[in-house]
């Protein structure tokens, strides 16, 4: 039997869900530190954007501390 208007599901309208909104954090370099943080990312294999650089290297440095 075939389907009816009624059993086929509407689409949602909008972007699709990205799995909820985690806390934002605004942190204003200096232009030093910017440049710095550029010259790291350029020397990875795999070149990473600004944000990916900045979470990877609080990452390198929470483990460094020990954490």
């Amino acid at each position: 039997m075939a389907k009816s208007i009624r059993d086929i599901p509407k689409k949602k309208r909008g972007r699709p869900s990205t799995g909820g909104r985690r806390d934002g954090v605004l942190v204003r370099f200096e232009t030093e530190q910017l440049d710095e943080i550029d010259r790291w990312a350029a020397k990875q294999d795999e070149v990473p954007s600004r944000p990916a650089a900045i979470r990877h290297l609080v990452e390198l440095g929470l483990r460094a501390k020990g954490n």
